[in-house]
């Protein structure tokens, strides 16, 4: 079969008519550019169009085919043959056009209810923006599909009011959207900020030690370290020798300490000891994977929190001439540190098992449980 040949022929009869492509495209319900594929041989009419097309131009099918006219014309059972053909064709294009539709509108209400589910979820977080976003544009595909299947779309064109309207209602959804990315990255744009401004306090002077611990100056409502009553553990003074001693403050959006300390109370040890035993050890094991005391230390006092940390004493295992107490704080928020632990935190001294980095698996068990 010579394509350009057949396409020569469809031309000479379209002019034979004294039709232009656009109209006959009108007559047919096709577009401009598939006249111009056929009569160029680029493409070639569909099957079921092809009897249509021999009817309208007053000549047979094979005549088309073969890209000339004959002397003599289809017999009436070959004319039968392709009718059926041809209905053949479009029973079967009809089955898979009804699947598609019913796809795309399945595929329009589920991008809605995503749509719906993330905003009404909405948290300031750019992954989440960036799904609303992507969702959105999938949303407005899945539409523009499902009219086009259904038809729709060639008559809804010819309004241009409802043209209109759409775009507005498109533009205003976008807008929308767009609000949500841009209010999500200023949100995080200020807390990168917060995060590059807020430094590191790090304290090793006992004589601050009030200016974080339990309201000592007035200081502490900056430090927050006063809102927290896991640190009635600490001493409220320091009554005796400091062995070591230090405060580490971060603040670059919730208050973090990681606190370590060891004092020889000498003969008041007895009475520490009594005040920090009346406070007890709660429950703190499994907590950010905590599987028990630091290895070589008996804990006196605990006090756990299973969102903000751990505030502890100890003393050395089996010394019974012992007369120091070393006290240790791990105290943050959103179940995880913005520092390392063992920058700041002698490793003798840290819980076994402990473990509060980013995506740590006691936080991803709390957010998944939430």
């Amino acid at each position: 079969m010579d394509q350009k040949k057949t396409g020569q022929f469809l031309k000479i009869l379209r002019n034979e008519k004294g039709l232009t492509q656009e109209q006959l495209a009108k007559h047919f319900n096709v577009s401009n550019r598939s006249v111009s594929r056929w009569e160029t041989g680029s493409n070639l009419p569909d099957i079921s169009l092809l009897v249509e097309i021999a009817d309208f131009y007053d000549v047979d099918v094979r005549e088309i085919i073969d890209g000339e006219r004959k002397s003599e014309m289809m017999e009436k059972e070959t004319r039968e043959v392709a009718d059926k053909m041809a209905a053949y064709a479009t029973g079967e294009k009809s089955k898979l056009l009804k699947f598609v539709q019913v796809l795309s509108i399945v595929g329009v209400v589920i991008t809605i209810i995503s749509i719906v589910l993330q905003t009404i979820s909405y948290e300031p977080d750019l992954k989440r923006a960036g799904s609303i976003f992507a969702t959105l544009i999938a949303f407005i595909i899945m539409c523009v599909i499902t009219l086009y299947v259904t038809g729709l779309l060639s008559r809804f064109s010819k309004h241009k009011k409802a043209v209109k309207a759409v775009k507005i209602v498109t533009v205003a959804l976008m807008v929308i959207v767009t609000q949500y990315v841009l209010f999500t990255t200023l949100i995080l744009g200020l807390a990168l900020a917060m995060f590059a401004s807020s430094p590191v306090e790090l304290s090793t002077d006992v004589s601050e030690y009030n200016k974080y611990i339990h309201n000592g100056s007035g200081y502490s409502s900056e430090y927050m370290m006063g809102n927290y009553p896991q640190f009635d553990i600490m001493p409220e003074t320091i009554d005796a020798e400091v062995i070591e001693y230090q405060i580490m403050y971060y603040n670059p959006w919730d208050a973090q300490y990681i606190v370590y300390m060891t004092l020889d109370y000498g003969e008041g040890y007895s009475g520490e000891i009594d005040r920090l035993e009346a406070i007890g050890i709660d429950d703190y094991k499994g907590i950010y994977t905590v599987t028990g005391e630091p290895e070589g230390y008996d804990l006196v006092a605990m006090d756990s929190d299973d969102y903000n940390g751990f505030v502890y004493a100890l003393i050395p295992e089996g010394d019974s001439s012992n007369t120091k107490i070393t006290y240790c704080a791990i105290m943050f928020c959103n179940y995880m540190l913005d520092v390392d632990v063992h920058d700041y935190m002698p490793d003798r001294y840290l819980l076994e098992g402990f473990d509060a980095t980013a995506d740590n698996p006691y936080e991803q068990q709390m957010m998944k449980g939430r």
